[in-house]
């Protein structure tokens, strides 16, 4: 009689096992590059999307900083992340197999935008100011491709010198909304910033561009992607990658792109970011 319950209950288990794995959310995470409340909104609306394509429930799980947004990736508390270049380089290189899915249009040709306090005496200039030496600076997020990675690398070039010996005094802020506030207030005389977090900024007229203004361009580089991990399938079942690749390159509601902000979103590669690659390994940030 006992036998004969303990191989029902087996035979029951058996039968639940594959609802549960089929019942398994996809989580989701992303650097955090702006304010937490409008990082929330967005990417819960791009759960809620996801949920629907993909039949199946997706969570965003928010993280306090780039390198938490890494971690998660590489100990699978998220399977798929939006990275900036330099991030999602660092999570590839720890997670091997994993892919970069999809880019925005716009960061195929990312810009950095290093910006200064009128108080600074800095006018816009086609190359990098040779003013901003004896500065105050803040950078960005410390593993911030366009915050930091990209600037730096930039910075190295025109002053031959390493950031603590071009300024009076050299901080990070921690996001690109942030950088723009300490400048603006003149805590800090001149930061380095992802160029659309400015646009959108001054757009929605958050930004007294009395106060600051931008005074240098980078050149274009590879930027944010969406990165996933290698197994997916193996997770979630045969051609899940595909179709989660296929949700992004179809994601095409306005409020949701202009969230973003993007035009839309194309194919990425792992071979995209050798250059960034290249360049952290130069800065000793990567191996």
């Amino acid at each position: 009689m006992l036998k004969d319950k303990l191989r029902h209950l087996t035979l029951a288990l058996l039968l639940l096992a594959p609802i549960a794995t089929a019942a398994e959310p996809l989580v989701f995470t992303a650097i955090p590059d702006q304010d937490e409340t409008r990082l929330r909104e967005r990417f819960e609306k791009v759960a809620d999307y996801l949920a629907e394509e993909l039949d199946r429930e997706v969570r965003f799980v928010p993280v306090k900083s780039y390198a938490a947004a890494v971690t998660a990736f590489r100990n699978n508390q998220v399977q798929l992340a939006w990275f900036g270049g330099l991030s999602g380089v660092q999570a590839r290189q720890l997670v091997p197999g994993s892919e970069a899915l999809a880019q925005g249009v716009e960061d195929a040709e990312f810009r950095t935008y290093f910006i200064a306090h009128r108080s600074a005496g800095l006018a816009p200039s086609d190359r990098l100011p040779k003013g901003l030496e004896g500065l105050t600076f803040t950078f960005g997020s410390k593993g911030s491709t366009s915050g930091r990675l990209m600037p730096e690398y930039y910075l190295r070039q025109r002053f031959d010198a390493p950031p603590s010996e071009i300024f009076d005094r050299v901080g990070f802020s921690g996001n690109h909304t942030r950088t723009i506030a300490l400048v603006e207030s003149g805590t800090y005389q001149a930061g380095a910033l992802n160029y659309s977090v400015w646009e959108s900024e001054v757009e929605a007229g958050r930004v007294d561009t009395d106060a600051v203004q931008v005074i240098w361009k980078t050149p274009p580089y590879a930027d944010y992607q969406w990165t996933i991990r290698g197994d997916v399938d193996e997770r979630f079942g045969d051609g899940f990658k595909r179709r989660i690749r296929e949700a992004l390159l179809n994601m095409k509601n306005p409020e949701l792109l202009e969230s973003f902000p993007r035009e839309g979103f194309i194919p990425a590669s792992n071979a995209d970011y050798a250059t960034i690659r290249e360049t952290a390994q130069a800065l000793d940030l990567i191996d």
